[in-house]
């Protein structure tokens, strides 16, 4: 079962990606992201009244969400500025850059986790897991060289080095993910992050934005922005979920997850019609193959 929750995860991923590049074209980075959080938190908010004002309502159920004190939340608020982190420079960095070049960059991740799973967790994958995981780093790679044949030059561009921050740090949240998902709620850490996240980037648009932003670029309303949380809450529900299984592997499940990359492709090549398709289409068969031997090897 977690397993197929990690596949819809990244099914809905691969729209949030596509969402989020269609909000940030000419337009101003920070103020998308500050709505992102916002609405994200709006989403849940009628889960935490409840969790107060009326437990018997959730209990028993998925959405259910335990009462927690300072020494619970304090993980949480944690999360809260690792994840914002990672958004941040991913934000960036997605603006600059084509959709089809931000994905495979971002699907080295799982690589990262990987390590760290090993290290951290102890995990250990099968033979069938181990051939899904090199197909996918594989054509990740190739994906990756492709953007060569686009002018982008992968050593002096600042945009590509923000989404390998983003990257990173992606990859230590997927970790601390795990730790959390084996002591906390899966719905309170998912509905207390993204308030949280609010409350930092308050400062964030007030200091950094606000005085600034007659000199750079415009913020647009988009309708898109909402459906950039809409679909984060839909993944991140799927995927907190999916760990909460005492027999997932966070190895796996985020190697599935950023096969939201072939989502993602198919809005870059349908709607922002972005260069290099073929080669780019050749290298993601393999991501698919990669993904078939994963989900044999957890069966």
């Amino acid at each position: 079962m977690w397993l197929l929750l990690a596949f819809l995860s990244a099914a809905l991923l691969g729209f949030y990606d596509a969402f989020k590049k269609q909000s940030l074209r000419d337009n101003a980075v920070l103020p998308v992201l500050f709505l992102n959080t916002l609405f994200s938190s709006l989403v849940f908010l009628p889960f935490i009244v409840l969790s107060f004002a009326a437990p018997e309502v959730l209990r028993g159920t998925m959405f259910e969400m335990p009462v927690a004190g300072w020494e619970t939340h304090k993980y949480i608020v944690v999360k809260s500025f690792i994840v914002l982190s990672s958004w941040v420079f991913g934000y960036f960095g997605m603006k600059h850059l084509p959709l089809t070049i931000v994905g495979p960059i971002n699907a080295t991740r799982p690589v990262m986790v990987l390590v760290g799973a090993m290290l951290f967790f102890g995990e250990r994958l099968n033979l069938y897991q181990w051939a899904g995981v090199l197909l996918a780093v594989a054509s990740f790679f190739m994906l990756s060289r492709s953007g060569k044949k686009e002018g982008i030059d992968f050593g002096h561009n600042k945009w590509i080095f923000f989404i390998v921050l983003a990257a990173v740090t992606g990859a230590v949240s997927g970790l601390y993910d795990k730790y959390l998902m084996t002591r906390l709620n899966p719905m309170l850490v998912q509905s207390w992050y993204n308030v949280y996240q609010v409350f930092i980037m308050c400062p964030v648009i007030l200091l950094l934005w606000y005085p600034k932003r007659k000199s750079s670029t415009p913020f647009r309303w988009k309708w898109t922005i909402v459906f950039i949380s809409l679909f984060l809450c839909a993944a991140d529900f799927a995927y907190f979920y999916a760990l909460s299984y005492e027999d997932s592997m966070i190895s796996i499940v985020s190697m599935v997850r950023r096969g939201s990359v072939v989502v993602s492709f198919l809005f870059g090549a349908l709607f922002f019609r972005e260069k290099n398709l073929k080669s780019k289409a050749v290298d993601l068969i393999l991501v698919l193959i990669g993904m078939f031997f994963l989900y044999l090897g957890s069966k």
